[in-house]
């Protein structure tokens, strides 16, 4: 058991001997490799099994030849226990270690079966079969010792071989758990890299819900003001419905443009290029308040910006989304009233904006218009995410204030 040999044949067995996968214990049914693997190793067991055979035999103290035949047998009929090694790796090395106290010829079956042990079995399994393994190879060089190497340099040797032969197996068995760790450590980014575009696109979906929710209940609302205003208007003067069919017009024509705006985002396949249009910003906010007038909406308006230019553009563009969700409003619910606007911008304090409104007084013909109930809610979503916030509600005097509050950015620094 101690041959030179046994050192290139253990490494034609790290070779060849078969994966692991999640289930320790493998099903019986072999693929070709396997096939591959078994017949390699039972013929490098048989072979090497042989020689430690023919190497015992040339001592100075031979064994006899009934012990020689009978050791040929017993190692052959053990060497045919390897394929029985990929289901019950325990149970055969532990027979073949028993086997191997008195067989020269499955010395190397002994430890392909330790091998196996170690590479599918917990390091406890594994230091129990390999003491069995060591108290065997004890056993044998007991009763057939080598009178040229002095007893403790044999089991020295022994055991340096067994130790060998674990540390071998085990670090086959850490290396391939390595691998398969690593394939599961892929397989949950790419699954989280999926949920992280799933999330993304759930996201711009939702701003794209809530673009679309602030620029079409602006424009449908003045749709459906003057298409009221005519039901109940037949005596109106016919300068009068041309008006509000104008205003009708460039509503619906403006809507249809914006809804364009919209789905050209939906069918965006990446480029970048979403739209032509510019978005809305606070220099903007004039032609609002006056394209609500022109509807009939009675705005007063009071602007305090010293410098347009200086606001961002994506703060003024929340400023204009605010004024124009409170507009929309004032149109649904309060259309007899008059809507006060205030907007105020200083680096030093920020902006704000309060769009006020007295309750309405009397019944409106019209139907009222219908609401999502979202808006003033996606409204302090908006400003929450450009670091501001938002009040609504009936003050003590009666009215309807909505006031949000800005931070103005500061500077991007130059390095």
């Amino acid at each position: 058991m101690d041959h030179p040999s046994l050192v290139p044949a253990l490494l034609l067995a790290d070779s060849l001997s078969p994966g692991v996968d999640g289930d320790e214990r493998r099903p019986v049914r072999r693929s070709v490799r396997d096939w591959v693997v078994d017949v390699s190793l039972f013929l490098t067991a048989v072979g090497v099994g042989l020689l430690l055979l023919v190497e015992s035999t040339n001592r100075v103290d031979p064994p006899s030849d009934g012990t020689v035949f009978a050791d040929l047998v017993v190692g052959l009929v053990s060497c045919l226990f390897l394929w029985g090694r990929r289901r019950w790796p325990v149970g055969v090395a532990v027979v073949l270690a028993l086997v191997s106290a008195f067989s020269a010829t499955a010395g190397m079956a002994c430890l392909i079966a330790l091998f196996t042990v170690a590479v599918h079995r917990t390091w406890r399994t594994v230091l129990l079969v390999a003491a069995v393994n060591f108290v065997a190879f004890t056993v044998y060089d007991h009763f057939r010792p080598d009178p040229e190497l002095p007893w403790p340099l044999t089991l020295a040797l022994g055991a340096a071989l067994t130790a060998a032969v674990v540390a071998w197996g085990m670090f086959v068995r850490a290396r391939r758990q390595l691998v398969v760790s690593l394939r599961d450590r892929a397989c949950r980014a790419e699954s989280e890299q999926r949920l992280r575009v799933d999330q993304a696109r759930q996201l711009e979906r939702t701003r794209i819900a809530r673009e679309m929710h602030d620029v079409l209940a602006h424009r449908l609302s003045l749709l459906s003001m003057h298409a009221g205003a005519l039901e109940y208007r037949p005596d109106a003067s016919p300068a009068e419905v041309a008006r509000a069919a104008g205003v009708i017009r460039a509503s619906a024509r403006g809507a249809l443009e914006d809804l364009r705006d919209v789905i050209g985002v939906l069918r965006d396949t990446g480029d970048g290029t979403l739209s032509d249009r510019p978005q809305p910003t606070l220099a903007d906010l004039a032609a609002l308040v006056e394209q609500s007038r022109g509807a009939g909406l009675r705005v007063r308006m009071e602007y305090r910006v010293p410098d347009v230019a200086a606001v961002p553009a994506v703060t003024g563009r929340t400023v204009y989304r605010v004024v124009q969700e409170a507009l929309t409003n004032v149109r649904k619910h309060a259309g007899g009233t008059v809507a006060c606007v205030r907007v105020t911008a200083d680096p030093a304090s920020g902006i704000e904006v309060m769009v006020t409104n007295p309750a309405p007084v009397g019944t409106d013909p019209a139907a009222p218009l219908p609401g999502s109930g979202t808006g003033l809610i996606g409204l302090v979503e908006r400003v929450g995410l450009a670091g501001g916030s938002l009040e609504h509600g009936w003050t003590a005097d009666g009215e309807f204030r909505l006031r949000a509050r800005l931070p103005w950015p500061a500077p991007a620094v130059q390095g």
